[in-house]
């Protein structure tokens, strides 16, 4: 029981910004785990899951029923769920998983620049845990295991300065990372690739071209990375 208290006070209490050399550092490994290709392959997985997931939390707040979520070791994904297939919800759904890793590192953003770190990773943690029950698939189900055992480990067990070093470089990686698949998504489309894409099928309920959801998708992502980075470095200066 103290240990659950000794969690939660944690959460709902503020702590010091870690050195300036930490969030460097984890600045650095951020970007280096995107533009990196070989690495890319492997942490492109972490953003896949933020994608499916966005997907299936706006299917649930929009009343659609979730009926699972797979993700594939190419590190494709899907999120099925069942409902009308056109209309505000639908739409509300499809244009949520290319924006949301984005939105996600700016909510952690928010929460780092009020030195709320511990409280990132444990929302992380319940992201996770919620996302587990609607993994379809065995590989699926292992990739969301390791993460988030990764982020559950670091929440109970690492030091304060380890916890927000961790907390920096996941939310730098979600800020940094998002506009990478929507720029493979129009090198893709130019090469006549990705037909039935969320900015295809977008096209096709609302009659906007897919090159403009895909601009659309890149203005968020991009905004929410220079938002994010801008509140992150104000409240390390102001720290």
């Amino acid at each position: 029981m103290q240990s659950f208290e000794r969690v939660w006070v944690s959460i709902v209490t503020t702590q010091s910004a870690p050195p300036a050399w930490v969030v460097s550092v984890s600045a650095a490994v951020a970007v280096w785990m995107v533009v990196d290709r070989r690495l890319w392959r492997r942490t492109r997985h972490l953003i896949t899951t933020a994608h499916e997931g966005s997907h299936g939390v706006v299917a649930l707040l929009t009343g659609r029923r979730l009926s699972g979520i797979r993700l594939h070791s190419d590190s494709s994904g899907v999120a099925l769920s069942k409902g009308r297939s056109s209309g505000v919800g639908m739409v509300l759904m499809l244009a949520a998983g290319y924006v949301g890793p984005g939105l996600i590192g700016l909510g952690a953003a928010a929460l780092l620049a009020a030195d709320y770190a511990v409280a990132v990773l444990w929302l992380l943690v319940v992201l996770l845990a919620l996302l587990l029950v609607q993994i379809r698939n065995w590989f699926g189900l292992w990739s969301v295991l390791v993460t988030g055992s990764m982020v559950l480990t670091v929440s109970w067990f690492a030091p304060e300065q380890a916890q927000s070093g961790f907390a920096y470089l996941v939310t730098g990686f979600l800020l940094v990372g998002a506009p990478r698949p929507v720029v493979e998504l129009h090198r893709s489309r130019r090469r006549g690739g990705a037909l039935n894409s969320d900015a295809d099928q977008l096209s096709r309920l609302t009659g906007v071209a897919a090159i403009i959801w895909v601009g659309i998708f890149l203005v968020v992502t991009v905004g929410s990375l220079g938002i994010g980075a801008s509140w992150l470095l104000g409240g390390l200066l102001a720290g």
